[in-house]
């Protein structure tokens, strides 16, 4: 098949290369020259585990091309799939969807022979149809279907994700229209549950897992602060829960609180959905609430280790929102970041992958380094951010020389407590006391 996607981020950019691997005619079109410029030059503009070598071969094969042109890309199409931003409104926090509708109504004119125009975004409930309705008043004559075709791939896992899909979500209207995806993701048949439903459950359920995604991190956090009190470990608490199988192990880490480019934005979108819909999601509106209290109560807590020494350097580990990224968008990180500048400006930061991102947001009010011990060096205490594996098998030796006081605050549990408290360190984490 030929496939078109209009965006090429995180959701667009591994989409466009899993769906090459499995034998299509994969065009990728975006508005940003310079990165269409890029990627055609063989330079990936995102980093995701495991991408590097296939873009590169089917970029080779050109089985996979990338255009500023949209008529180049959709004309011939048997599937567009729409994968551009859905950012939070700055006042209200709905999605700001002024994208999607814009793709829509440039793809309109260009449509030829049957075409599905699928939403891989994640879209408010009736979005659909609204898209429907733009391509039909731009172009009457076409011959189209719209359906919700929901991504469910983690960043930093991204392509794991596209060949191991828990499940393939098809919110389709007509049979015709379903037809056409099903045959494109054959591949997968037999080895994951396809999920055929309407359109408006389809666009429902992206939004639905997120929050309660979201809100399962913000309870094993509520449940790592009452640890912290009673004296209970809350590793221990989530391995215990974890072995319900009606609870599952997933998302029982307990940590600074939840980011990213989607948790944040899909909560807020939800609630504000329940507002318009006049249906009450109280559990998402107070998970939302509690989960900023927590990213701020956290910068607090590094800044109290430095409460006898409030000049001090504080090196800061990982600024991506989760390890296997480098997206520092809504990072726990950022913000916790952010809130340690309010009262301190000596610190120095260090990402493995995520750096370039994080310098276009902080600018000089950090100084960078090019390793953790870089970094640590001179600094009162050392913060891990974000769970990159290379954190857990940090130095601790060479870490404590390079220090000018031996004190780490590790809010993503990466460290073993007894081991670093043995190597003299002051060591605080979550949910242990």
């Amino acid at each position: 098949m030929k496939i078109a996607i209009i965006g090429t981020g995180y959701v667009g950019l591994p989409t466009g290369i899993g769906l090459a691997e499995l034998g299509n005619e994969v065009v990728c079109v975006d508005k940003i020259e310079e990165k269409i410029n890029a990627l055609n030059s063989g330079k990936a503009t995102i980093y995701e585990d495991g991408m590097e070598e296939l873009f590169q071969k089917h970029l080779a094969k050109k089985s996979l091309r990338f255009t500023l042109d949209m008529k180049n890309a959709v004309s011939g199409a048997d599937v567009v799939m729409l994968a551009v931003g859905t950012p939070p409104h700055p006042v209200t926090k709905e999605a700001d969807l002024r994208y999607i509708y814009a793709a829509a109504e440039e793809l309109a004119p260009y449509l030829d022979g049957y075409t599905v125009v699928a939403t891989k975004s994640t879209v408010p409930v009736g979005t659909g149809d609204e898209v429907e309705a733009i391509i039909r008043k731009v172009n009457p004559a076409a011959d189209y279907d719209v359906v919700s075709l929901p991504e469910f791939l983690r960043e930093g896992f991204a392509i794991h994700d596209f060949f191991h899909p828990d499940r393939i979500v098809i919110g389709a209207n007509v049979k015709k229209a379903r037809d056409v995806l099903l045959k494109l993701y054959e591949p997968f048949q037999g080895k994951t549950e396809f999920l055929l439903v309407n359109r408006k459950s389809s666009e429902t359920i992206k939004y639905a897992s997120n929050a309660f995604l979201a809100m399962k991190i913000h309870y094993i956090n509520e449940m790592a602060d009452f640890c912290e009190k009673a004296g209970a470990d809350i590793r221990e608490v989530a391995r215990g829960m974890g072995l319900d199988s009606r609870i599952g192990g997933k998302f029982l880490n307990p940590g600074p609180g939840y980011g990213g480019s989607c948790f944040p934005k899909d909560t807020n979108a939800m609630a504000q959905m329940g507002r318009k819909y006049g249906a009450e999601l109280n559990l998402i509106e107070t998970t939302i609430a509690k989960n900023d209290e927590r990213k701020a109560r956290m910068g607090q807590r590094v800044l109290d280790m430095l409460r006898d020494h409030p000049d001090g350097r504080i090196a800061v580990l990982g600024l991506a929102f989760k390890g296997g990224t480098d997206d520092c968008r809504d990072s726990p990180a950022m913000e916790i970041l952010n809130e340690i500048l309010k009262t301190s400006r000596n610190v120095c930061v260090y990402d493995p992958k995520a750096a370039d991102n994080a310098r276009k947001m902080l600018g000089s009010r950090v100084s960078y380094a090019e390793t953790a011990y870089a970094a640590a060096e001179g600094a009162e205490v050392v913060v891990i951010l974000t769970e990159w594996e290379e954190f857990r098998h940090l130095d601790l030796d060479r870490l404590k020389s390079a220090m000018s006081r031996a004190a780490i605050v590790d809010l993503r549990n990466m460290l073993d407590a007894e081991e670093v408290r043995s190597r003299g360190f002051e060591y605080s984490c979550i949910g242990m006391r």
